[in-house]
């Protein structure tokens, strides 16, 4: 019956360049079709089996749906109840979305925030640090405004899970979901995966020589939202407990209502831009569409390395998963469909040879593309600054710290564990290079500002589209930071008929005390400049007299001037 459709997967995966692929088809509680093809990595001999472990990716948030329907089933969770109830230190940037987000805001997608991936996605940082970072996040909708695919939510909603059961996300999902239906096989972490004695491992495509590589297991730290891997011998059962609505070889595992929950359309996302497809809607942890008029629930997983699908047809009691070792490619899509097509009897669309013509299509543009940014670059820019006055650290306080270095006369960037060069755009704009085999913000545009006195003190970057730039400040640096130096700009100072008198505290820092004006602490800011706290915009600069390295004068940097005042001796 699907010798069709091993011809079709052998051709799809040759024309894609994907090295591994597992797929399981479902019927009426039977698995009528489970198979392996290639190999685990392209560079090896070992072929994928139907015990080999692939990364769900964001497959995996179906699941943490499912535990929470769980939850709730035992009235241990209300989906209307507040985020805050359960988990009292979740806070968005907006306070009534902070008071209002619910369970199901989460899981739907629908809190204001956009993506914002780059918070979780370099994996340094714990779920606890990450929650903390969410108050500085820029949302771009108010809550319940609209969808908006966010992986963070579901990070928060494992947190939520931790927090009722007293377990972690990981041994609750396996108790009550993996362990039941028979899925001894799994993994929740990439180090897990990548130790496992029968995994397949990631490959990333390359357009300029359309090639598929072995890449490297990058983790996951946001788990909820797509970090479990499993064979697809496990998928099976899988499939079979939401096609048998919560019941797994006759044990109820999960209400008919909650089961019904997870695949009812709560949030709009859009049309297809197949017209078979429809409209697309979320519900909690599967999106919902229809296929050629019928019911379907899906999910579509990726992660550098791995492309992944589950989908069903509910009323068919119809389901496919199906997972590959490539980056992004349309092969889960395609053989979803096509298997439906071939079990319910219909004429079968050409899946094959739209995605064909949409790939070949892209690729002839590819240096259109190319050519277009290479246009918008300013011919015969500099930057305003020498490239050593670029160095430093910049920090926000969600996005953490980025730092820049110089070396061998360009400037290299750091993030979070990723590193590389900048390119030079235009003006003091630079970029980060494609690297297609490497985790990166690759041609993310880093824009250099500066004060009025033209010291560079920012740099943003478009890490999240949706919202504004987000900037990094530079962190304080130069000879502010040096305690010896502070000692030295102790003493008075006359500017004018006003009086300075410059001391310093208990904890070593300095002040500043204007005649007949309060005292105001100095805080570091570049080189020799402080920042006059709580006077935004003032600041202060402690010169040499130019023959030695002793401190003789003091200059003020305010919005309406620059004014000089030289050393005194004390009354």
């Amino acid at each position: 019956m699907f010798d069709d459709l091993e011809l079709l997967i052998e051709r799809a995966m040759a024309e894609w360049r994907v090295p591994g692929l597992a797929i399981a088809v479902v019927h009426n509680d039977e698995p009528v079709f489970v198979k392996a093809f290639g190999r685990r990595d392209a560079e090896k001999p070992e072929p994928v089996t139907t015990e080999t472990q692939f990364l769900l990716c964001s497959v995996t948030k179906s699941f943490t749906a499912t535990g929470l329907a769980m939850l709730a089933d035992e009235r241990r969770l209300d989906w209307r109840k507040p985020v805050r109830e359960y988990l009292p230190e979740f806070r968005l940037h907006d306070p009534v979305a902070s008071d209002r987000t619910t369970v199901t805001d989460l899981l739907c997608h629908q809190t204001g925030l956009p993506r914002h991936d780059w918070i979780w996605m370099t994996a340094d940082r714990s779920p606890e640090q990450m929650l903390s970072a969410m108050r500085h996040l820029e949302p771009s909708r108010d809550l319940r405004q609209g969808y908006q695919y966010q992986n963070l939510g579901y990070m928060v909603a494992g947190m939520v899970a931790e927090r009722i059961t007293g377990q972690t996300w990981q041994d609750f999902t396996r108790d009550r979901i993996l362990s039941p239906l028979r899925m001894p096989s799994h993994s929740f972490s990439m180090l897990e995966l990548e130790r496992a004695s029968d995994a397949a491992r990631p490959h990333t495509y390359n357009m300029d020589d359309d090639e598929s590589r072995p890449s490297a297991f990058y983790p996951i730290s946001a788990a909820p939202a797509g970090g479990i891997s499993a064979p697809i011998s496990g998928m099976v059962n899988y499939l079979r407990f939401h096609l048998g609505g919560g019941s797994f070889d006759g044990v109820r595992l999960l209400s008919p209502e909650s089961a019904r929950l997870l695949q009812t359309p709560l949030a709009y996302i859009s049309h297809s831009e197949f017209d078979e497809l429809g409209d697309q809607h979320y519900g909690l942890g599967l999106a919902c569409y229809s296929y050629r008029g019928e019911r379907a629930v899906s999910h579509d997983g990726g992660w550098v390395g791995w492309s992944t699908r589950i989908d069903m047809l509910p009323d068919r009691n119809l389901g496919v998963v199906v997972l590959t070792n490539r980056s992004g490619n349309p092969l889960t899509n395609m053989l979803s469909h096509a298997v439906f097509d071939q079990v319910s009897g219909k004429e079968p669309l050409p899946w094959f040879d739209r995605f064909y013509k949409r790939r070949h299509d892209f690729l002839a543009q590819r240096g259109d593309h190319r050519k277009a940014r290479e246009a918008a670059r300013k011919p015969g820019t500099q930057p305003s600054h020498p490239l050593a006055e670029y160095a430093g650290e910049y920090e926000h306080p969600a996005y953490g710290r980025m730092g820049i270095d110089t070396r061998d006369g360009t400037l290299h960037w750091r993030y979070r564990g990723l590193a590389g060069p900048l390119v030079h755009r235009h003006y003091d704009v630079f970029e980060i290079p494609e690297t297609p085999d490497v985790l990166a913000p690759e041609l993310l545009a880093v824009s250099f500002g500066y004060d009025r006195d033209g010291n560079i003190d920012r740099l943003s970057a478009p890490f999240e589209p949706q919202v504004s730039d987000i900037v990094f400040q530079r962190l304080p640096h130069g000879e502010a930071l040096n305690p010896a130096f502070r000692r030295s700009c102790v003493g008075t100072y006359q500017c004018g008929v006003q009086r300075h008198v410059v001391a310093l505290d208990a904890e070593g820092e300095l002040t500043l005390s204007p005649s007949n004006q309060p005292t105001y602490r100095l805080v570091p800011y570049q080189g020799r400049i402080f920042e006059i706290a709580t006077l935004k915009g003032f600041r202060v600069e402690f010169q040499p007299d130019g023959e030695s390295d002793v401190v003789a004068s003091i200059v003020f940097h305010q919005p309406n001037g620059t004014f000089h005042g030289r050393r005194v001796a004390a009354d």
